[in-house]
């Protein structure tokens, strides 16, 4: 009997397939920066921070830390022979070392290299430090009072947004409080530098921007950045906090690298890390609405005051991403959004899986629920009533035209299938006859724009090469760090060749092989940096393509690629034979690709545009139960149907979606950060900062991707991106929590609870709608 030939290869676009790296994470076989073979006569280092939130450094005496076992170098900003800077926007505002005036508590002073790890930590506390203390601003409130800002004030908006509000039958106003949250990556900040000729250096950093780390590291040693060289096989988890934040200290390797001529590392201490690195910004957000019987919203005032820390880093585009997702999944006619981005003497906030889109869905919502409160409704009847529509109210306060909302067929379905209407019932009645235990259950919606919203960072490239057996070298400016980024572009590429996806070997980022690359941020990977190497297979494709035509005298319409074959007119012959074959004739197997971002635009100055290329779509139910006689709470069930298009690998991006969640639910639940009335953060280790474990799971789990529509933009292969949209879907736990808190009150009143709903302050709640009740 014949053999049979497949019909499909093996890992091509639409498969669910494990991580490329599940087994290697699993036993403990990945490498990373730390687990890299250290290089002969490596050095490492240890920085010291400072111990004032904002001072005037008068005096720092080394000559002890000199003299310490150990050591080999001690840097200082004098020792920097460029820029002493390494803000991400290139403001002048973020110092790789203190050059004199003492912003945070934390801030790194000098940073000690000596033979060992241990000796390096050991040799900074020996410095003699003194200090004039200077005022400090470290609430938003107080860098309110004060107009303390990093970045001027912005406002977008449409319509009259005031007399809209002044014109309604109904008004409601409130102030809503939510906290940051560390990234809490599972590896920490990471370089190791290594110094190779002509004073260049080549850096193994874990980062998502090896550009940035780049251009940054150079500009620091006074180099220009060819001389630089970053390389990314993986991460441990980034979440946005390896974004700008890697560049100080894979900048201080280089550094110490270049000055000593020997290796140096520098591998951040966990309470080191969450001390000296930025975090997910706190917002105060104060809100006005007016509104009809109905619940629809005839006009919305909202005012974002984002804590951004001592530097803008990258505040202005989160800020700016926290007014785009004002509206979340909402129409609104009339809206008026003012955004302050405020200056504090605490570490610089900076990106954080939602990059700002989280905290201005949270204040929507919030007036959301006042409303349905205020009109003794269910508050999913609400949010429906308010839905963007098709076709007619479709237009976001940016003047974008939502062309692709599915908002209302997920939700739907999702309250179809998690049976919404009758759990919301049974949890009536049941609270109805217990005064300890109440119940809650929230359905919010989630509507993402994806796109950086600095528009020039909307680009990537790659690099494809087909080796004369037949395998295929890929590397694209995408990095890795566990969202299984790179097995879906390897999908794309098998593909796009029909090869089987073994054959393909995926590669780490480097700045050598693809230059000038953008932040693995924004939810963009797999939409650019996919793109961007199908563009490159493409390109080989056609080359064999005409030289198979060539070859075997037929017409190039007769080529065809099939599963691991081409067929040439009556022929057929092996993907491997064809490419010695055409290696031979001397065709080029070498191939980049380039893609941009489409239809993007956006005027700052008229607050308008189109920023996002198209929005990704979500819904989650979710069901608490509450003590109230403790303030603690279980998540019992939850229930998702998350859009992610035409999914390039299911089991990858369901994978996302309940990871997202989980991390959104801690960010709302248990992740507090809490500093001192000096300006020390006094959480700064799993002791005392909660995140999320397996016990916190919901045991009822149901995760599911929507299955009736693609991407209606020209994404890849119509797939949406998944990466930071679910993290919005833990929403509907606050609100669960609110709603069983509601319940105490006979759903007659809005709790005054503010994120992260910690068993304390759900208490406080508790007793404040008890009392309100009386």
């Amino acid at each position: 009997m014949a053999d049979i030939l497949p019909t499909r290869v093996v890992g091509s676009v639409g498969e669910a397939r494990a991580h490329d790296s599940a087994r290697k994470h699993a036993t403990g076989t990945a490498l990373y920066v730390d687990d890299l073979p250290e290089p002969a006569r490596c050095l490492h280092l240890c920085a010291r921070g400072a111990e004032r939130a904002h001072a005037r450094l008068v005096r720092l005496d080394l000559a002890r830390v000199r003299n310490a076992p150990g050591v080999v170098c001690v840097l200082t900003a004098a020792d920097i022979p460029g820029t002493n800077d390494v803000s991400p926007i290139h403001a002048h505002d973020d110092p790789l070392l203190c050059a004199g005036e003492v912003m945070f508590w934390g801030q790194p002073l000098f940073c000690v290299a000596a033979e060992t790890r241990a000796a390096a930590r050991a040799a900074v506390k020996l410095a003699e430090i003194a200090y004039e203390d200077l005022p400090a601003i470290l609430t938003v409130e107080e860098a309110l009072a004060a107009k303390s800002f990093v970045l001027d004030d912005q406002r977008l908006g449409k319509g009259d947004a005031a007399a809209a509000i002044a014109a309604a039958p109904h008004r409601l106003s409130g102030r809503f409080r939510h906290g940051g949250q560390d990234h809490f990556y599972l590896e920490g900040q990471v370089s190791l530098a290594i110094p190779t000729e002509d004073g260049d250096v080549h850096i193994h950093c874990s980062t998502q921007h090896p550009t940035e780390v780049q251009m940054n590291v150079a500009q620091v040693l006074g180099r220009p950045a060819n001389a630089v060289t970053v390389e990314v096989r993986r991460m441990g988890g980034g979440f946005g906090g390896k974004e700008s934040q890697a560049t100080q200290w894979a900048a201080l390797a280089a550094l110490a690298a270049v000055k000593t001529g020997r290796p140096a590392k520098f591998r951040l201490d966990r309470d080191d890390d969450m001390v000296m690195t930025g975090k997910r910004h706190d917002f105060i957000i104060d809100w006005q609405v007016g509104f009809d019987d109905t619940g629809r919203i005839s006009g919305v005032d909202f005012v974002q005051s984002a804590r951004a820390g001592f530097s803008a880093d990258l505040s202005g585009a989160i800020a700016d991403r926290a007014m785009f997702h004002a509206d979340n999944a909402y129409y609104l006619e009339h809206a008026g959004i003012l955004s302050h981005r405020c200056r504090t003497h605490t570490v610089s906030n900076t990106a954080f899986r939602g990059f700002g889109g989280p905290q201005g869905m949270l204040g929507i919502e919030e007036a959301i629920d006042a409303i349905a409160r205020h009109l003794r409704r269910d508050p999913l009847d609400i949010r429906k009533a308010n839905f963007y529509g098709k076709g007619e109210r479709d237009v976001t306060p940016y003047h974008m035209k939502v062309e692709d909302c599915i908002v209302s067929e997920l939700v739907g379905e999702l309250e179809r299938s998690s049976d919404y209407r009758a759990r919301r019932q049974a949890i009536v009645a049941a609270n109805a006859g217990n005064d300890i235990v109440k119940r809650g259950i929230a359905l919010t919606p989630v509507k993402f724009g994806i796109s950086f919203t600095t528009s020039h960072l909307n680009q990537a490239g790659a690099l494809v090469h087909i080796y004369n057996d037949g395998s295929v070298h890929l590397n694209h400016g995408g990095t890795e760090m566990g969202q299984g980024l790179f097995q879906k572009v390897a999908q794309v590429v098998a593909e796009e060749l029909q090869i089987d996806i073994d054959r393909i070997k995926i590669s780490a980022t480097h700045t050598g092989k693809v230059p000038n690359t953008s932040a693995t941020a924004a939810s963009s990977g797999s939409d650019m940096n996919g793109k961007a190497a199908q563009a490159a297979a493409i390109v080989l494709k056609e080359r064999l393509i005409e030289f198979a035509a060539r070859h075997f005298q037929v017409a190039r319409s007769d080529v065809a690629f099939m599963p691991n074959r081409i067929r040439a007119g009556c022929q057929e012959i092996s993907f491997d034979a064809l490419v010695k074959l055409a290696y031979l004739d001397r065709v080029q197997l070498s191939a980049t690709g380039f893609y941009k971002t489409p239809k993007i635009h956006y005027d700052r100055t008229m607050s308008s545009g189109r920023p996002f290329y198209y929005f990704a779509y979500g819904a989650a139910a979710s069901e608490v139960a509450v003590d109230t006689l403790t303030g603690e709470y279980r998540v019992t069930r939850v229930d998702i149907l998350h859009d992610a298009g035409r999914s390039l690998n299911p089991a990858i991006d369901l994978g996302q979606v309940e990871g997202g969640f989980i991390q959104g639910m801690g960010w709302l639940t248990s992740e507090e950060l809490w500093w001192d009335g000096s300006g020390r953060l006094r959480t700064h280790a799993p002791s005392t900062y909660k995140i999320p474990t397996v016990a916190d799971r919901p045991p009822d789990f149901r995760v599911k991707l929507q299955d009736f529509a693609e991407n209606v933009e020209e994404s890849i292969h119509r797939s949406k991106a998944v990466g930071e949209p679910p993290l919005m879907l833990a929403i509907s736990v606050f609100r669960a929590i609110s709603d069983a808190i509601a319940g105490l009150g006979d759903y007659r009143h809005l709790p005054r609870l503010d994120a992260p709903a910690t068993p304390e302050r759900v208490l406080a709640a508790i007793d404040e709608m008890r009392a309100r009740t009386a």
